[in-house]
């Protein structure tokens, strides 16, 4: 009785492990069939095999009163389940990046190049030389230098202009004066005809003809001629003509002629000559603007300045004044000035 006693216990523990609620049942029929096997006979005690056949039969109610629990699965919540698609993501592109890497690796071993080549390629001695950035100093330096060639520039450009100008105005002025003249000329025919003021002949007031008129006498007035003036004797006022000639003259005025002026050496001038040439050999008093030459003689002086295109100045000849070639065909002023530039540009260079 004591070993169906412990079969018992051992059978109802297990069915209580396997299954709670049907191992009550189990326990319940396997308690009976304890009871009855205590009430039978010592005569009907089951042989061994038949206990075997019990057991096994008691093993297959066993199994089939166990049923499995259902596994149930943990819900993933939506955070969770966007992490890990997150995760799986990068690890794709890992596994993307190494794919490439490795793919550019076979690449290079099936060409025969090394991640090496570039920097054998590269000597050791070339240094590779990155442009400096410009400090305050030198853009100081470069402003300076620019700033003093817009200078010079506007300078050379300004004095360009300076000195073009007042030969531009000169030129204008001589081609005006000469306009005149040919209109005047034009205008008047000059006569054959010369008038005369005898020694001892004095008139009194201005003379005008359209010949040539020789004054021996006096004239207080001012005379205006077409053709040519010669003068031995005195006048008092402004002479004007094509040709003047003076010999031991005395005239008190202005001389002005479109031609060719002499004054002779006992001639005395006191006023301003304006000729296209002239010859003096005796005094004048005034300044001397001739658009020619001028020609002072031995026996000349003269007290005033001389403006013309050429001076001869005789061995004797006095001058209190200022002469100017400035109607010469080279300026001098322009001449040295040019060369200053010259000079200037050679030293920018």
């Amino acid at each position: 009785m004591g070993f169906f006693s412990d079969l018992k216990d051992d059978l109802s523990q297990a069915v209580n492990e396997l299954a709670p609620e049907d191992g009550l049942q189990a326990v319940q029929d396997g308690a009976n069939a304890a009871e009855d096997m205590d009430a039978v006979q010592p005569d009907s005690i089951p042989t061994p095999d038949d206990l075997s056949d019990m057991l096994d039969k008691m093993e297959a109610l066993a199994t089939e009163s166990v049923v499995e629990e259902p596994v149930m699965e943990e819900p993933v919540s939506e955070p969770e389940a966007a992490e890990d698609d997150i995760l799986a993501e990068l690890a794709a592109e890992a596994d993307t990046g190494a794919s490439e890497d490795a793919a550019d690796d076979d690449i290079l071993a099936e060409l025969g190049l090394e991640d090496t080549a570039s920097d054998e390629m590269i000597p050791d001695d070339v240094v590779l030389q990155l442009p400096k950035e410009p400090n305050e100093e030198d853009m100081a330096a470069e402003m300076e230098t620019m700033e003093e060639a817009v200078m010079a520039a506007e300078t050379s450009i300004n004095e360009e202009e300076e000195t073009a100008e007042p030969q531009q105005e000169k030129e204008r002025e001589e081609e005006n004066m000469e306009m005149e003249m040919e209109m005047e000329v034009q205008e008047k025919t000059v006569s054959d005809e010369t008038a005369v003021v005898t020694e001892g002949m004095s008139i009194t007031g201005d003379i005008t003809s359209g010949g040539s008129l020789e004054l021996i006498g006096t004239v207080m007035g001012n005379i205006d001629i077409l053709g040519k003036l010669n003068i031995t004797g005195a006048i008092q006022g402004n002479s004007k003509a094509a040709e003047i000639y003076a010999e031991g003259a005395r005239i008190n005025g202005e001389i002005n002629s479109g031609g060719s002026v002499k004054i002779g050496q006992s001639s005395v001038v006191i006023g301003n000559i304006n000729a296209s040439s002239a010859v003096i050999a005796g005094a004048v008093k005034g300044d001397i603007d001739v658009h020619g030459p001028v020609v002072l003689d031995t026996s000349a002086i003269v007290m005033g300045n001389i403006k013309s295109k050429s001076v001869q100045i005789n061995n004797g000849a006095v001058i209190e004044g200022m002469c100017s070639q400035c109607y010469a065909d080279v300026n001098p002023t322009s001449f040295f000035e040019e060369i200053k530039k010259n000079k200037e540009k050679g030293k920018n260079k």
